[in-house]
């Protein structure tokens, strides 16, 4: 946003220097990019009379001039151009100045004849034809040709800069998003005023109105999404005469960067960037049956926008419409088919408040941003549209540019009610670590046009960003001044960091698969419906009910998995397909669980994978061993599972504690193998995290080395077939009275010497007692309990 100094001056009163104005305005929030004079290069240019022309001997079209430049002869300048006159004021480059560009001006010779400086033209000082509408495009800068120069009374040695506004200081500010009311004149003088103290001086626009007609028989106005137009205001103006604009507006236009064209068009790029208020100026007898219409684009409507561009429309768009065809696109650029021409006789006014975010999509999709759609997508205070459509009345009734009708259309769709805050003095200090006294608070708000009324202060409409009570502590702090408050050490109570003891267990599972040789992967938690198809899981499958993503990448990526196994199972598949000859994988990664409220529970799954010559079932159950070791998980068993589709009955258990399901492992089912196109045996393991975790034993406690020895025992048992080890392990221990510290299987032999259906199946057992050594008769009398259990509960008897 630029800002110009002149300008600025109007409403607000501040004598500084650029370097003041910059440090305090940035200091109390209104940050400052640079400031920059338009003609700080242009150095020793000066107003000249032509006080003679003489034809050069040497040549047939340059002429010898005598200028007068204020100095006490008249210097002899030679130029080219054709325009000249005796009389005429010139902007005169004397002998060593200088021109936009770093262009450097000297005495010379010009075929013979001394030349001691040079007549310039709008061009050469860095400007356009837009800025000089009155100029010769191509010949010598006739100042009196413009009849606001001519009025100035210029004379001989006056520095060009003054009269062509090239000594304005113009200040860029960085405008942060929150703050669209700084996107004006009017915004930034507040600012001003509450920064430098000084007065903020307001216009209230009058219009006298008398235009011929009556506004409600000559225009008519609808608005059928009120959600997206919260209000429109619009004002006609009739028997229009399209002409430049004054100097005054020309300078001030062009000091902020923007480009002036007609007086018509010109008071509203003035009104905008003086109110902060987009306008557009229609073209009457374009909006067909007098009616404006405020709508939704229909669906491939198109419109050719003032760049010339063909612009096709969707129902996202909002458009400006008469009965017929839109004529514009709502705050982003009018239509070529309702711009004002030369021959315009009257205009229609709009100053109309759009939805921020319908603006902002419409310019996204259409790959356009302009100034206009800039400030309404940042969200604009409804209550300025009014304001500002009778500013520019006002100014075309200054420049003579019309007349305006009497009376406004004004359509309030949404009425914003003010924020109201409590004045909390105490909590505020508590807050920004200050003293600031409460009368030094309101005295800071109602410079900022903050009502205080008692403890409740009433925000401006234009401050839509204050919304609570840290937002009046900030304007507080930043006029209070942030340089004003002390430093302090940081007080309040802390809290030591680290690990909660879920995290820190999560941290240890993964050290454990790591130290048994499985390699962490991330995978996805969107995957493809037909992962479940491949895992073999059945149609009516309740686990294949999955959350569906709304804005998926494609069908690959269209729902949330309630299962890890078949991320597991396409990583290791992508491992085997690269001829890797073995993988262990594993990854802790959550699974999504559809409620009935539309959420999701999340819980934490812990998947191993792994295939390769060394990886067999009783390996990976090793590993699973090892981990709930880890994790002193007491009573572990494993239990046969049959039904389970995706792995191999006959090699595949479930892990438990207690009675409590931990998971399952086993070979992945050949045919579900055969799906991810891989002949060779896979193993999975799938743990829940919080099973496990709260499975958990305590804290390790570390007991001294046994002082007495132990005493082994050897016992190999027949029993049936579909005894599992398992059971056998659990009835050994059962069985024992305390003495034993270990049981280890060793052998299992079928054959010789061994009945048809049965297996026998052989137990390393070591005995100790803490306190004492035991006897041969102790150990045996533990052995012989545990036979006893063995044959009473399994019909398992001593081979």
């Amino acid at each position: 946003m630029n800002l110009s100094r002149e300008w600025l001056n109007e409403f607000v009163k501040v004598d500084a220097s650029d370097k003041e104005f910059d440090e305090a305005m940035t200091l109390s929030g209104s940050k400052v990019e640079v400031t920059q004079v338009p003609g700080e290069e242009i150095k020793n240019v000066v107003v000249g009379r032509v006080l003679s022309l003489v034809r050069h001997p040497n040549s047939d079209h340059m002429w010898i001039c005598q200028v007068d430049v204020g100095d006490a002869e008249p210097v002899q300048i030679v130029t080219g151009a054709q325009n000249l006159h005796e009389g005429d004021l010139v902007p005169v480059a004397k002998d060593n100045s200088w021109l936009p560009g770093g262009v450097h001006i000297t005495r010379g010779n010009l075929r013979g004849e001394k030349s001691k400086g040079m007549m310039c033209s709008y061009k050469e000082l860095g400007m356009t034809d837009h800025d000089w509408p009155f100029s010769v495009v191509d010949g010598i800068f006739l100042l009196e040709s413009d009849p606001d120069l001519k009025a100035m009374g210029l004379k001989p040695g006056d520095d060009i800069r003054a009269p062509l506004g090239l000594d304005d200081h113009v200040v860029e500010f960085e405008i942060t998003p929150n703050r669209p009311d700084c996107l004006s004149v009017i915004g930034l003088a507040r600012e001003a005023a509450a920064t430098f103290g000084g007065t903020l001086t307001l216009h209230e626009p009058v219009v006298k109105g008398g235009g011929p007609g009556s506004l409600p028989e000559l225009l008519d106005v609808e608005t059928p999404d009120p959600e997206l137009c919260p209000r429109y205001s619009a004002r006609m103006v009739r028997n229009v005469k399209i002409a430049p604009s004054p100097l005054w507006m020309r300078r001030r236009l062009r000091s902020m960067g923007v480009r002036p064209i007609n007086n018509i068009v010109d008071i509203t790029n003035y009104v905008m960037l003086e109110y902060g208020q987009p306008m557009h100026a229609f073209d009457y007898r374009y909006v067909k049956g007098g009616k404006i219409i405020v709508r939704r684009a229909k669906e491939g409507e198109e419109l050719t926008t003032l760049d010339g561009a063909v612009r096709k429309l969707n129902a996202n768009h909002l458009v400006i419409a008469d009965e017929h065809r839109a004529v514009g696109l709502a705050g982003i650029m009018g239509g070529e088919n309702s711009e004002i021409a030369a021959d315009t006789t009257d205009v229609v006014f709009e100053s109309a408040n759009f939805d921020g975010t319908c603006i902002r999509k419409g310019a996204l999709a259409l790959g356009m941003r302009t100034e206009a759609s800039a400030k309404f997508e940042k969200g604009l205070d409804p209550m300025n549209t009014l304001p500002a459509v009778n500013r520019a009345c006002e100014l075309v009734e200054l420049l003579g540019a019309g007349e305006v009708v009497d009376g406004a259309i004004d359509l309030l769709n949404h009425v914003p009610h003010p924020t109201v805050l409590k004045l909390e003095p105490e909590k505020i200090n508590a807050l920004l670590g200050t003293d600031v006294p409460r009368a030094e608070m309101v005295s800071i708000l109602e410079k900022l046009d903050f009502r205080v009324d008692g403890d409740d202060v009433t925000v401006p409409s234009y401050r839509s960003d204050v919304k609570r009570m840290a937002d009046l502590a900030e304007e507080i702090a930043r006029y209070h001044g942030y340089n004003n408050i002390p430093v302090t050490l940081m007080k309040g109570q802390t809290t030591q960091g680290g690990y909660s003891p879920a995290q820190q267990a999560e941290r240890a599972l993964g050290e454990t698969c790591r130290a048994l040789g499985f390699d962490e992967i991330i995978t996805y938690s969107f995957i493809s419906p037909t992962y479940y198809d491949k895992i073999r899981w059945a149609s009516d499958d309740p686990r294949r009910k999955s959350l569906k993503i709304c804005n998926p990448l494609g069908e690959d990526t269209s729902i949330m998995r309630t299962s890890v196994l078949p991320s597991m199972l396409e990583i290791l598949t992508r491992n085997y397909n690269f001829r890797n000859k073995s993988a262990r994988l594993y990854e802790l990664g959550r699974i999504y669980l559809a409620r009935p409220d539309g959420m999701a529970d999340e819980p934490k799954i812990l998947s191993l994978g792994a295939y390769g010559s060394e990886m067999d079932f009783f390996t990976l159950k090793g590993d699973i061993q090892a981990i709930l070791r880890r994790f002193r998980v007491q009573n572990v068993s494993f239990r046969p599972v049959i039904d389970n589709p995706s792995y191999h009955p006959g090699r595949c258990a479930q892990v438990l504690a207690g009675e409590t399901v931990l998971g399952v492992l086993g070979q992945i089912h050949p045919l579900a193998a055969q799906n991810y196109g891989v002949d060779a045996p896979l193993y999975c393991a799938e743990l829940s995290f919080d099973a496990l975790f709260a499975a958990r034993g305590t804290d390790a406690e570390y007991k001294p080395l046994p002082k007495f020895p132990a005493v082994t025992r050897d016992i190999a048992v027949v029993c049936d077939e579909a005894v599992t080890v398992g059971a056998l392990e659990a009835c050994i221990r059962k069985g024992a009275k305390g003495l034993l510290k270990d049981a280890a299987l060793f052998d299992i032999y079928r054959g010789k010497g061994v009945a048809e259906g049965k297996k026998s199946v052989a137990f390393n057992l070591i005995l100790r007692a803490d306190d004492r050594s035991l006897t041969a008769e102790e150990a045996d009398a533990d052995v012989k309990s545990i036979l006893q259990t063995l044959e009473r509960e399994l019909n398992a008897v001593l081979r």
